[in-house]
């Protein structure tokens, strides 16, 4: 009975009450901590099937504990009366920082899981997905740092202008003087952004270069020619370009064989000889069927149109070549005339001889 007073008194001094509220607060933590591994894994184990949350839950279960703990130090220190200075200003600081640091860590191995996770299926878009993931997971952890540290700066009341201003001035001389890099840079963000073609893709550029991509980087696209010539374009010039992607939406590729036959050919025939060339020939596709148009009557043939399907643009000079092989020899066995062009020259009146 003669304790009792004893702990009333006690309970009411300002140390006890703010030791009461921390140790409140302990209790919570460990709630959390307990809410974390036996309720919360359990519900991602059983209800998911990717290790991402689990991973998840893991880097964020540390700081979940500490922050609620930290809350209660925050929560303690600001109770009345007041801590003696430099107390008061220092143990609220303290605890922030050090909240502050562990979110900062969890945040940066969170980020790291996620990349590790995605960067798979992001590099199977070429050079260029890779890069640019890897590029952007290192500027947006230089982010989170930098900010990191400019929200430690602010709890300790630092005065942050001069920080400011010095990196205002450093990003402008930057900017000028990597211009034509940044440029690039912007080029390839915009292709790998709007996906306009991706590595092994057949393009031509403003109608006029025609190649194989082999390698799409942050700065630079290689495309190799049929002369197997490789030539590297920046991305700042490609994001302006027409580019005429052959492999897309399908790799399947139209190929063209224009071919003239003498005026008085049976039409019919013709027709039929060249739909039977591209249906022996094992490079065509079967679906969509090959077709043959009629274009126009020439000066000195009936132009027909022969039109197939490839399964790959690269296939295109060698299987017309196969193609026009295979009808000049089709039409020699059926009799069908491959015109030349022909003029006749008519006089009218030969000179008199004498006559200069």
């Amino acid at each position: 009975m003669e304790l009792s007073p004893f702990f009333q008194d006690l309970s009411r001094h300002p140390i006890m009450q703010r030791l009461m509220v921390v140790a409140v607060y302990a209790v919570l933590a460990k709630a959390a901590d307990i809410f974390v591994n036996r309720i919360l894994k359990r519900l991602a184990a059983a209800y998911t099937t990717t290790e991402l949350d689990d991973k998840a839950i893991d880097i964020l279960h540390t700081p979940i504990v500490f922050s609620v703990f930290f809350f209660g130090i925050l929560h303690a220190v600001t109770m009345p009366p007041g801590l003696a200075q430099p107390w008061e200003r220092f143990v609220p600081a303290a605890a922030q920082s050090i909240a502050l640091v562990v979110w900062t860590l969890a945040a940066l191995r969170l980020f790291m899981v996620l990349g590790e996770h995605y960067l798979e299926s992001i590099s199977d878009r070429g050079k260029i997905g890779a890069d640019l993931f890897l590029l952007l997971k290192n500027v947006v952890r230089v982010i989170i740092i930098v900010s990191a540290l400019i929200w430690l700066l602010s709890i300790w009341n630092v005065n942050l202008a001069p920080l400011f201003a010095s990196a205002g001035i450093a990003g402008i001389a930057v900017a000028l003087a990597a211009k034509d890099s940044l440029s690039n840079f912007f080029g390839g963000i915009s292709i790998f952004a709007d996906k306009t073609f991706k590595v092994g893709d057949y393009i031509i550029i403003d109608n006029t270069q025609r190649g194989e991509v082999v390698e799409i980087g942050v700065r630079s696209t290689r495309i190799k020619t049929r002369d197997d010539v490789l030539i590297t374009i920046p991305n700042s010039i490609l994001a302006n370009s027409k580019i005429i992607n052959e492999s897309a939406p399908i790799p399947r590729f139209r190929i063209r064989v224009p071919v003239g036959v003498a005026y008085g050919s049976d039409l019919d025939q013709v027709e039929a000889v060249l739909l039977a060339v591209a249906g022996s020939n094992p490079a065509v596709v079967k679906d969509p069927e090959a077709r043959v148009r009629m274009r126009s009557f020439g000066t000195s043939s009936v132009d027909f149109e022969l039109l197939c399907w490839v399964e790959d643009p690269r296939l295109k000079g060698l299987e017309i070549h196969h193609l026009l092989k295979s009808i000049y020899k089709a039409f020699q066995e059926n009799g069908i005339s491959i015109p030349f062009p022909q003029q006749d020259v008519h006089i009218k009146e030969l000179p008199e001889r004498g006559e200069k």
